[in-house]
């Protein structure tokens, strides 16, 4: 497992941060080193040296930003256009820091020590509170285009940490302002961030039913009689659950159910209950059985072309979460509060599932997945792979990377693992600067057919080198995997590579615990040459056809020779 360097920049002692982040035991392993102590500015501003963290956090009080917010603290008059000036210069030091760390994260301006301040007057115009919130605002405007900088809320630390999150003795006499729940809260939040930029986030939650979902068991009950929604604090718990997961589900994170139940049962309350948020429509996939779950949920992540390792799962059987964390290691089983009045809150708790962007390919993902359930379906029913492909007239759109699709490429860049040849992970500014090299082109490519458009699903970029097309990325989405989508990519750099008057299109596998699907692509498709064990050849003078049951866009691909 790799170890995350990362540089602390704050105007307090950040040794206990250091600490818990490098305890931590989720992932990734991190290892620390803090700048000057109150060197912030200093720090933000220095020259470039060779060494560049993988993350750097900026955390710093706001009187350490704007001498005028002090000057309010201490209840004396102050400039408001000098403090938004200060803000500003706060502001461009991190820009300019941006370039020295692959990501930095900012925690929101909050007081570092106790102040006097007016409860009453503290949202007024000119109050200490109101002024902080403005700065605050305008620190997220001015970051909002520096695209490797994520800002942190720093409230929800403190939030989270009881009646007493500052510590004035530790402040006094270490210089460090927080009590450890606020440091350990932190800690959640950036190994979270960490995970969901490195595209180790996880991507599906797998649902129990009765007790889970709804209150009482429905076999029992009947649908009728379900503990959901009405004028019931419990039921009214499950609905808010619901409406949580649904929310989750728009921002990309897929929704299965695995339960212990008759399925026409289940799905009759699923349908019919009128308090129900979650539908038929809102899950990839279901197992309704009275099989083993750990087997079921292992069928299930194999319908959905996902790793096991993507999977949270959550019931409230301490039984089945016991036997699904012993069986299948690599699934997430969170410890689920017997209350159910305290689901939503557990679900809120839970840092495995930080996105830095949305695209309208996540916020359509379930729709995405109920359209491969009826592929699916089609499949069994034609039979030939061959027939079923071109019954679903599929189609391949491809589209120079850039513009409106490149933060959609950045996230499948860094989410997909299975079909990945080299498993680069790159912010979008570190992708940019490469795409900005010489000899080098990147294209996506959006999949749709009769039921449905699953949107951007692939990459592919080349770099020229002498005589050779190389393949730097050649990433494909789990959903289309199987669809012939992989040889029309291939068609397109070998495709390119002719155009260009090169003499071979070389793919180096660079393997990883999950990219043996890719291998297993590269070795059936058919390269004529090999150098060594993991580099595949194909020479120029043979063609690479376009697989018949595909229809492409133009060739906009070929190099202007």
């Amino acid at each position: 497992m790799k170890v995350l360097s990362g540089l602390l920049v704050s105007n307090f002692n950040t040794g206990n941060l250091a600490r818990y982040l490098e305890n931590d035991e989720e992932s990734p392993k991190i290892e620390c080193t803090s700048a000057p102590f109150g060197q912030v500015m200093a720090t933000l501003l220095a020259p470039a040296d060779n060494a560049k963290p993988d993350f750097a956090i900026v955390w710093t009080s706001p009187e350490h930003v704007s001498a005028e917010y002090g000057r309010c603290l201490d209840g004396r008059q102050y400039n408001a256009d000098a403090l938004r000036n200060e803000v500003d210069q706060f502001s461009a030091a991190i820009t300019q820091f941006a370039g020295r760390a692959s990501v930095v994260f900012v925690a929101t301006l909050s007081p570092i020590t106790d102040a006097v301040t007016s409860s009453l007057a503290g949202m007024r115009v000119g109050g200490a509170s109101r002024l902080l919130a403005e700065m605050n605002l305008r620190l997220a405007d001015n970051l909002r285009e520096c695209r490797n900088v994520y800002l942190l809320d720093s409230a929800r630390w403190t939030e989270k940490s009881g009646d007493r999150p500052r510590d004035p003795k530790l402040w006094y006499l270490a210089k460090v302002p927080f009590a450890n729940d606020v440091f350990l809260a932190a800690v959640r939040d950036i190994k979270g961030c960490l995970r969901g930029i490195t595209g180790s986030a996880r991507k599906l939650v797998i649902l129990d039913l009765d007790d889970t979902l709804w209150g009482g068991l429905v076999g029992d009950v009947g649908w009728e009689k379900l503990r959901l929604g009405g004028h019931d604090p419990a039921g009214e718990a499950f609905v808010d659950f619901q409406r949580s997961l649904k929310a989750l589900s728009r921002r990309g994170v897929i929704l299965a159910v695995v339960s212990k139940n008759e399925e026409h049962i289940a799905l009759e309350a699923i349908d019919r209950h009128p308090e129900m948020v979650l539908r038929r429509s809102d899950l990839a996939g279901w197992r309704i059985n009275r099989v083993d779950k750990a087997r079921n949920i292992v069928e299930l992540v194999h319908q959905l072309n996902l790793g096991l390792d993507s999977v949270v799962f959550i019931d409230d059987s301490p039984v089945e979460r016991a036997r699904v964390r012993e069986t299948l290691p690599e699934v997430l089983v969170p410890e689920w509060p017997a209350d159910s009045m305290l689901y939503p809150r557990a679900l809120a708790d839970l840092r495995c599932f930080e996105w830095p962007a949305v695209t309208a390919e996540d916020a359509a993902r379930t729709e995405m997945y109920n359209s491969e359930r009826t592929r699916a379906e089609l499949l069994e029913r034609v039979g030939s792979v061959d027939e079923w492909l071109k019954s679903l007239q599929l189609r391949v759109d491809v589209e120079e990377v850039g513009g409106a699709n490149f933060e959609r490429v950045v996230q499948l860049l860094n989410k997909t693992n299975q079909m990945n040849l080299a498993t680069r992970r790159l912010t979008d500014k570190e992708f940019r600067a490469w795409l900005a090299g010489e000899g080098r082109r990147s294209w996506c490519f959006r999949v749709t057919d009769r039921l449905g458009d699953s949107g951007i699903t692939g990459l592919l970029s080349l770099e020229r080198q002498h005589d050779a097309a190389v393949i730097r990325d050649f990433v494909l989405s789990c959903r289309v995997m199987g669809r012939k989508v992989e040889e029309t990519m291939l068609h397109v750099a070998v495709d390119y590579a002719q155009s260009a008057g090169l003499r071979e299109v070389r793919a180096e596998y660079i393997p990883t615990p999950r990219n043996q699907p890719c291998l297993e692509f590269l070795e059936r498709a058919g390269f004529p040459g090999r150098d060594g064990e993991q580099t595949f050849v194909w020479y120029t003078n043979q063609q690479c056809p376009l697989p018949e049951a595909i229809s492409c866009t133009t060739e906009r691909w070929r190099a202007t020779v």
